[in-house]
């Protein structure tokens, strides 16, 4: 059950992502009509600077479980390897 919400997870992530993206295309625009193009360039390197901070944050933390199950399962493995031997 706990892989399936992590997985569900990283699904939603992606998701988020694409939202945000779109979200940060459509601030462009907005800022472009209501600004120039001064106010679109702005909105575009912050836009992007807060999308790419919040993606590697998320994606960090993700990737800190599974580096943590990972190496449980190697500890794991060498636990039940070196009680084979002995």
């Amino acid at each position: 059950m706990r892989d399936f919400f992590i997985t569900a997870m990283e699904k939603l992530v992606v998701v988020l992502m694409l939202l945000m993206c779109l979200g940060v295309v459509f601030a462009v625009f907005a800022a472009g009509v209501e600004n120039g193009i001064f106010g679109s360039l702005i909105a575009l390197i912050f836009g992007s600077i807060y999308v790419i901070f919040f993606g590697g944050f998320i994606y960090l933390g993700l990737g800190i479980y599974h580096n943590t199950r990972r190496t449980a399962e190697a500890m794991e493995a060498m636990a039940r390897k070196s009680v084979g031997e002995g």
